[in-house]
């Protein structure tokens, strides 16, 4: 049995930039990489993720969802080292996790973690560990450097279970925003009513996140975003067919559900308009309503990106021209999230994530407060095809051929 020496972390959100970080610290040569581009100042990064699982002896995966493991995973596969192990930490749905499984065999380890970025930094994440036993005992130093490894039988039992906490966190996550939305309804003060909550059923949610809970909200990162719960409940309620009626309060609407928990479900109103102007732009995207990006930016803004090889700025009213006041043909299809939002005062920046068709995109804001209200000052965007990440979600999903020819064909500024 051979403990591995070189972690190749493919992607480097908030929780695996936090994973690399944590075993960097802890002795192991890490390796880094994401799809976003997105560089990291604890840990070495490369643009191929290749280069990343050729020299590694375990293949940590940190991904948003299964389209995305199974999709990277198909991209490295000729790279992985005769012995590597597979160790996934994301959140998937149980038959993902089982096709993942089948697939690589006793390579693969299905780990998902519950817990969030302080508790990554710290060591101290739940993880639930399901692998033939071998494997589990070579990886085992890497998963106790990171918490308390809990074993599973197999892995759907684990991605399962995984499933199952995340929706007892969106029933909590609920209870503290409506309990919050009655106590300003009859203007008790925000201090007062944390300390009586922390007494409380809601204790513990209150104690870890109140610093989003008072006046500065925007002073602190968020860990942890609704999209990604929403998607979660989504595929929790596929797995189980049954509906959650523990989470029906979580919001439908796209403009609603990409905020970060943090902000949008339980902060103070003062943290709703910074993100009305991010609401907009999203309400935008959904529509095809031009109308919707006046509102989000102001009239001096400018889009900024590369398209088509050739560096562009777009004027507010140049970009309005690009939409027909009509979503898109695939818009059941598209999402957008919220992924980092961040206040200094009168000004803010934000970062998003939209999934459209073929096409994945990440936009950075920069937003100022100026007449009582937030607007988008400018926008820069990235877009990297993905085509392929979609493709799996569709065929996943059942979709014909010819859907997937018209997404492929579709993409958005």
């Amino acid at each position: 049995m051979t403990t591995p020496h070189t972690i190749a972390v493919l992607g480097l959100g908030r929780m695996g930039e936090a994973i690399a970080t944590r075993l960097a610290t802890q002795g192991w040569d890490v390796l880094g990489w994401t799809r976003s581009g997105h560089t990291s100042g604890a840990v070495k990064t490369t643009g191929d993720p290749n280069d990343a699982v050729s020299k590694a002896d375990l293949v940590l995966l940190a991904l948003f969802d299964g389209p995305a493991c199974r999709q990277v995973l198909d991209d490295v596969r000729d790279s992985l080292r005769a012995g590597a192990m597979v160790l996934n930490t994301g959140t998937i749905a149980p038959a993902e996790a089982s096709a993942l499984a089948r697939q690589l065999g006793p390579a693969y380890i299905h780990a998902p973690v519950l817990g969030s970025v302080p508790a990554a930094t710290a060591g101290a994440l739940q993880i639930l560990a399901a692998a033939d036993q071998d494997a589990l005992d070579r990886v085992r130093p890497v998963l106790e450097a990171l918490g308390t490894v809990r074993s599973v039988d197999d892995a759907p039992t684990a991605a399962a279970l995984k499933l199952i906490a995340n929706h007892s966190l969106a029933g909590v996550v609920l209870a503290l925003r409506d309990s919050l939305r009655q106590a300003d309804a009859l203007d008790l003060p925000r201090a007062q009513v944390l300390d009586v909550l922390e007494l409380g059923w809601l204790g513990g949610l209150v104690a870890r996140k109140r610093p989003f809970l008072t006046d500065q909200p925007g002073a602190v990162t968020a860990e942890f975003t609704i999209g990604a719960l929403a998607k979660d409940m989504s595929l929790l309620a596929a797995a189980s067919n049954a509906p959650l009626r523990s989470a029906a309060g979580l919001p439908n609407d796209p403009a609603d559900s990409e905020a970060d928990i943090a902000l949008a479900a339980t902060a103070p109103a003062a943290a709703d308009a910074v993100l009305e102007p991010l609401r907009a732009y999203i309400r935008g995207h959904a529509t095809g309503d031009p109308t919707h990006f006046r509102d989000a930016f102001l009239p001096t803004a400018h889009i900024e990106g590369i398209r088509d090889g050739a560096f562009v700025s777009w004027s507010l009213d140049e970009y309005c021209t690009l939409f027909q006041g009509r979503p898109a043909p695939d818009e059941p299809t598209r999402s957008r999230r919220i992924d980092a939002l961040d206040v200094h005062g009168t000004v803010a920046t934000a970062t998003m994530t939209l999934s459209h068709g073929a096409d994945t995109f990440t936009d950075i804001f920069l937003l100022v407060h100026a007449d009582d209200s937030w607007r988008i000052a400018n926008k820069a965007y990235h877009r990297h095809p993905w085509s392929a990440v979609i493709n799996s979600a569709f065929f996943a999903c059942g979709f014909s051929a010819s859907a997937r020819r018209a997404s492929a064909s579709l993409s958005s500024p």
